[in-house]
């Protein structure tokens, strides 16, 4: 399965916009107030409600991709689920991050803070302040909750990114595998790149002309396997079966989401932010990883179809010049895109089984973190079984925040069985259960019943501790 350019766009656009399908207007009288402009240049959008429960949300959006990003400031994951709260008294905030585009994370955990500041002085200080966030701004969400306990009584993340200094990693792992076993001999910088769309393109084309055999779409299955993608792509499928099948839904990762989102043309934005390459596979044992990789049985079955010799790919791996890391940058990335764990208030997590663009391994790290760094009985954490990364519908994404709240009011976390959890969201009706298709080039969606379930997670394969 090959993705091209225009469905590349496709995944960027449902990506960004896929959450954004326009809501049916409240009556005139029942509308919230709305306030709206820009704090040190980062713009902003509140919505409070006329009988303010006292409750505010405060969100955090993922990742946009300049040139693409909503056309509205996002205040849920789901319209609908911003229609719900504030019929239901909840206040709405978020800011859009100072620049917008890219890996925002040091702006945003000043930004949001600095609207936070501007909602208690213009608005009312809040009775209770939760954050919720998808993707990249599930970290935000965690960080701002950590670096201000005092500020926050509840965080729900989704889809998140808890660790993105391993993303990186991760990424470097599978790009170094592409580029090791399809292109040893070519010019391409995976790192510090002096000409980055050169490099992209080439890349690209070394990929691209993998996909036509099976040795080729072997070595892919490889690289994903290194970053534990899973064979599981689109949302509005069920898990496949077959082994083609996976294979080709993990592909559908490794050249959509990593080839153009952590490539050479991706580079130099984190680059510049991090003051640096911050990311590193010295000392990197790649036939280990392989052998712990949740993805072992597919690149074996890639491998003999293909009549590749896997062995023979993994000892090129192991004697190919590693690429090291400049130890500010580093730095830099500990600092602003991994969470510690430290648990300041209660945090509900939530993540689809079939997630390859932030693995579910990175719940499983976070876990991890706030057992050693937390209280473990501040965290749940649940799992929806669905393919696509950041695919919940309102339902479930309303329940998810009922739960944090229950949390926050009572003391006590009410009941996450994944069963029911998926009987309150079901119990919400039809209106909210629209999934987006992240690899669907029309970026459609589709009503999916929600799907609580009870998932272990493969183990992040590169943490940053």
């Amino acid at each position: 399965m090959t993705l091209t350019r225009r469905t590349l766009v496709a995944v960027l656009v449902a990506l960004l916009f896929g959450a954004l399908s326009t809501a049916t207007p409240a009556a005139a009288e029942e509308r919230p107030r709305v306030h709206e402009g820009t704090i040190d240049g980062a713009e902003f959008l509140v919505k409070v409600p006329k009988r303010w429960n006292g409750t505010l949300v405060l969100y955090s959006h993922g990742l946009y991709v300049d040139p693409w990003k909503p056309a509205r400031i996002m205040l849920a994951t789901r319209p609908e689920t911003e229609s719900w709260l504030l019929d239901r008294g909840y206040a709405l905030a978020a800011s859009n991050y100072q620049g917008v585009f890219g890996h925002a994370i040091e702006e945003a955990l000043t930004d949001q803070i600095a609207l936070l500041d501007w909602f208690q002085a213009e608005v009312g200080k809040p009775r209770r302040t939760v954050t919720s966030g998808m993707s990249m701004g599930a970290v935000i969400s965690l960080k701002l909750a950590e670096n201000n306990p005092d500020r926050f009584d509840g965080v729900l993340t989704q889809c998140g990114e808890y660790d993105a200094n391993g993303t990186w990693n991760g990424a470097l792992d599978m790009l170094f595998t592409l580029k090791t076993l399809l292109a040893p001999d070519a010019a391409i910088d995976l790192v510090r790149p002096r000409d980055p769309q050169a490099a992209q393109a080439a890349l690209e084309a070394v990929v691209a002309e993998a996909q036509k055999t099976e040795a080729g779409r072997a070595r892919i299955a490889l690289a994903g396997a290194l970053g534990t993608i899973p064979g599981w792509a689109l949302a509005h499928e069920p898990e496949p079966k077959a082994l083609a099948d996976r294979l080709a839904q993990q592909a559908l990762w490794v050249t959509g989401a990593y080839l153009y989102g952590y490539g050479p043309s991706a580079r130099p934005e984190i680059e510049r932010r991090a003051g640096g390459n911050p990311s590193s596979n010295i000392g990197i044992d790649y036939r280990r990883q392989l052998a712990r990789s949740a993805g072992l049985d597919l690149v074996r079955h890639a491998y003999r179809a293909g009549g590749a010799d896997l062995e023979a790919d993994l000892d090129r791996l192991a004697a190919a010049p590693r690429i090291s890391a400049d130890p500010q940058a580093q730095a830099y990335m500990h600092h602003y895109t991994v969470a510690r764990g430290s648990t300041p208030s209660p945090v509900l997590t939530a993540h689809t089984t079939g997630d390859g663009g932030a693995v579910a391994g990175q719940a499983r790290w976070y876990g991890d973190q706030v057992r050693r760094n937390g209280a473990p009985g501040l965290l749940r954490q649940t799992y929806v079984n669905r393919g696509g990364h950041c695919s919940f519908n309102a339902a479930e994404e309303i329940v998810l925040l009922r739960t944090l709240l229950s949390r926050v009011d009572t003391g006590h976390w009410p009941s996450t069985d994944p069963r029911r959890l998926t009987a309150a969201a079901t119990a919400l009706g039809s209106a909210y259960r629209l999934v987006p298709e992240l690899f669907d080039p029309q970026g459609k969606e589709k009503p999916m019943a929600p799907s609580f379930t009870r998932f272990t997670p493969p183990a992040q394969p590169r943490p940053s501790r």
